[in-house]
């Protein structure tokens, strides 16, 4: 395999995380059976070298020695003698997944990971499912948290949870469109308003572009959430905010990403996958729709007039949920 393996190995991927399993850990067993299959490749052979040795010499009865000139292998790069040909290997990991939460993880091997920073400044968007619980809370969002509070739900209907959704993300439109610092006047912006590719500028907080609900059978709540800029913990604290706009609590079960940009959960390697083959080939399948989509999503529109900043500093946490729901709300 050798070089000609590692040629094949530029570029990014999506592998599944599965809950309970550190990004860390799943980065560091991805290169480690990618070192394992570049190395279990049979080894070229060896170069030879011409030797002098010593032998009898041929037709004499005298058993006379002399130097007979003799080809033999050369030893000094056997993968016994020096090791094995890879010893290291550069793995990147795009947007991070915390220890509970499961779903698509973007890696980029070796060139790749200048792709990584590509999709971070496309700003792209992500899906996620989220579970909910209704009738309680704890100390951090969590079900298997610290318990704090119990609540009744026997009042939260379908409807009240759709109102909830709707409001909050109305609100983070309004937001989004603040930070990405676009004259919606304009027709560029319009056009761009139109296709989806309205992004903020520069750092913000979560931003909601679409949030549903798929399942709703009390106490438990499936939501699907399309978002940027965010963290698990910041969704698990949404699933928190969400009970108290219904006048009750409510703890997350679960998070799992669905999306990450273009890489979707048909793209990611299950764990059995992790191999150099089945990575080599998801990255030679990706390669040209990663460079058409980060394309056509750091150069959306050309000519769209920018207006001022907003005044709160860029690098801000910004409102959560439920201010940005009384805001809305006030209209």
């Amino acid at each position: 395999m050798g070089s000609a393996g590692l040629a094949r190995l530029h570029g990014l991927f999506a592998a599944y995380k599965p809950p309970g399993l550190k990004w860390k850990h799943l980065r560091d067993t991805v290169e480690l059976q990618l070192l394992k299959g570049l190395n279990a490749g049979k080894p070229p052979a060896p170069e030879q070298r011409v030797r002098f040795l010593l032998g009898p010499m041929e037709g004499s009865e005298e058993k006379e020695l002399t130097l007979t000139a003799t080809s033999v292998p050369t030893l000094t790069d056997h993968p016994l003698v020096c090791g094995p040909a890879f010893t290291s290997l550069k793995v990147g990991v795009g947007h991070r997944l915390d220890a509970q939460a499961s779903g698509v993880l973007v890696l980029g091997v070796g060139r790749g990971r200048r792709l990584l920073t590509d999709m971070y400044n496309a700003h792209l968007t992500k899906d996620y499912t989220v579970r909910g619980l209704l009738g309680k809370a704890t100390d951090d969002f969590c079900e298997d948290g610290r318990l704090v509070e119990k609540t009744t739900y026997d009042h939260v209907t379908r409807e009240k949870l759709d109102r909830i959704l709707a409001l909050i993300q109305g609100s983070h439109q309004k937001a989004l469109v603040m930070y990405s610092n676009l004259d919606l006047q304009t027709q560029e912006a319009y056009e761009m308003a139109v296709r989806g590719l309205i992004r903020p500028m520069n750092k913000s907080p979560m931003l909601i572009t679409g949030i549903r609900c798929l399942h709703f059978a009390p106490p438990e709540f499936l939501l699907e959430v399309q978002c940027m800029h965010e963290t698990q913990k910041q969704l698990r604290r949404l699933v928190h905010e969400i009970g108290l706009e219904l006048k009750t609590t409510a703890v997350c079960s679960q998070v799992r990403r669905t999306r990450d940009g273009f890489f979707t959960l048909d793209d990611a390697l299950l764990r059995t996958q992790w191999d150099l083959y089945s990575i080599q080939d998801a990255i030679q399948a990706a390669a040209p729709r990663v460079a058409t989509e980060l394309e056509r999503s750091l150069r959306p529109g050309l000519g769209t007039q920018q207006l001022p900043g907003p005044d709160q500093p860029q690098d801000s946490k910004g409102p959560s949920s439920a201010l940005l729901l009384e805001s809305c709300a006030g209209h």
